[in-house]
């Protein structure tokens, strides 16, 4: 593709948008990015700029950099900003890799405080994977039951904040992106949440967007996971109630089907297809690998047997495949938990420990569609922030893997939006719109 398509990521976490447009051959140029959660957005720094720091970064007093870092409002957690106070206890050395995960990926940081009149121009492709919690079934069985209510407070309505700056975009007279992409999980589609969403949708449209909804799934797109996904595309239209017409007409028909099968024709998803084999590292010669399984490994106790004997063996008593899963289970912000991912048999010879173990970090993100590479470049970044506490320990990067989207679902969706493109294209070339 010799065309360079305009990015910016909201709630951007490690980037899977942006991998997702790589892994298609496709020119990005990513003008801004909006994550908050420091350990997403320093992971985002070190996969997509690089694990090392810019020399001035690299030679910053701490001093200066609380400086400049206390007009952001920061997440350790994801969920509520972190105090000041607390960020002053950082060590310097985290405190680099913070401040390079700003800078390098012309980070906003918290999409509250972001006007749209601060956006940059000429925007192709805006991507808003908001925070699923309050309205995941997990979110809800740890009673996170708001919704994306207006005004609720809740983590999920942060989706209005995203129109909020679409709207102040278009009172300043900018221009508004080319193209949106949400991703959320399916009950969006609930009786509970539903009537939000419509509206939301139907802000789009006032706004001179035209809506397509598809639920797909990751393993449809050549990753072994079960994961539906609610994909959304919206395309702008703007005042053209011509093409707006041509593309309720183009996509009348089309289903979650045809965006599979349009997709599986592609060479990347022949060149890329993977089975859970493929995205396992059992080399346990490795000693490397070997201490990533052994990291994994839960206590013996009745819990955690029950978590062996109730959920999917990957690899059996032995050492064996088991051929029998097509699949695994969704990959959820953590697997020590009942049920989750899959487990494989492991006798690590420690004493007290289980004879299996749970999906690594570097397998979760593997099963997300991210490359070793990717995990290597991460851990690099594992400095302590404060004494024996790692910015990057075993459970983030779960977390971190578990709050991402699959690269080959959102390879599926932007492959669609390409070739929406080039209708388009085609008709304003004909004359037609």
């Amino acid at each position: 593709m010799s065309h360079t398509y305009n990015l910016v990521e909201f709630f951007s976490g490690i980037g899977s948008q942006a991998r997702a447009l790589e892994n298609l051959d496709i020119e990005v140029n990513i003008l801004g990015t909006c994550e908050w959660d420091i350990h997403a957005f320093v992971a985002y720094d070190a996969i997509h700029n690089s694990p090392e720091l810019d020399e001035d970064i690299a030679k910053m007093e701490k001093q200066q950099l609380l400086e400049i870092l206390k007009n952001y409002t920061l997440s350790n957690n994801g969920k509520e900003p972190m105090e000041y106070s607390i960020l002053k206890t950082y060590s310097v050395e985290a405190l680099r890799y913070i401040y390079s995960g700003i800078r390098r990926s012309n980070n906003f940081v918290d999409i509250s405080s972001l006007n749209g009149n601060s956006m940059p121009d000429n925007i192709d492709i805006l991507t808003y994977s908001f925070p699923c919690q309050d309205l995941s079934n997990v979110g809800a069985f740890h009673g996170y039951n708001k919704g994306i209510d207006k005004d609720s407070g809740s983590r999920s309505s942060l989706i209005w904040q995203v129109g909020r700056i679409l709207q102040e975009m278009k009172d300043a007279d900018k221009v508004l992106p080319r193209f949106l992409l949400m991703e959320n999980v399916k009950s969006l589609l609930s009786p509970r949440h539903k009537g939000n969403f419509d509206i939301w949708k139907n802000d789009l449209e006032n706004l001179g967007y035209f809506n397509i909804c598809f639920l797909l799934n990751a393993m449809d797109f050549g990753l072994p996971q079960l994961r539906i996904r609610l994909l959304m595309l919206s395309v702008y239209c703007g005042d053209n109630e011509e093409l707006y017409e041509k593309l309720e007409e183009h996509f009348k028909d089309m289903k979650s089907e045809d965006i599979k099968n349009l997709y599986q024709k592609t060479k990347y998803y022949k060149r890329n297809k993977k089975s859970i084999e493929d995205l396992l590292r059992t080399d346990y010669s490795k000693e490397y690998l070997k201490n990533e399984a052994i990291e994994c490994t839960p206590n013996d106790t009745p819990s955690r047997r029950r978590i062996w004997e109730e959920n999917p063996q990957i690899i059996l008593p032995g050492g064996a495949f088991n051929y029998d899963i097509p699949y695994i289970r969704t990959i959820t912000t953590k697997q020590d938990r009942n049920p989750n991912s899959g487990n494989l048999w492991f006798d690590s010879g420690i004493a007290g420990k289980s004879k299996f173990r749970y999906l690594t970090p570097r397998e979760c993100l593997l099963f997300m569609g991210f490359k070793d590479i990717d995990y290597i470049n991460i851990k690099k970044r594992n400095v302590d922030f404060h004494r024996n506490s790692s910015l990057f320990p075993r459970d983030k990067i779960i977390r971190m893997a578990g709050n991402s989207i699959p690269v080959k679902l959102l390879e599926g969706i932007f492959w669609l939006m390409l070739e929406t493109d080039k209708f388009i294209k085609g008709d304003v070339k004909n004359g037609r719109t």
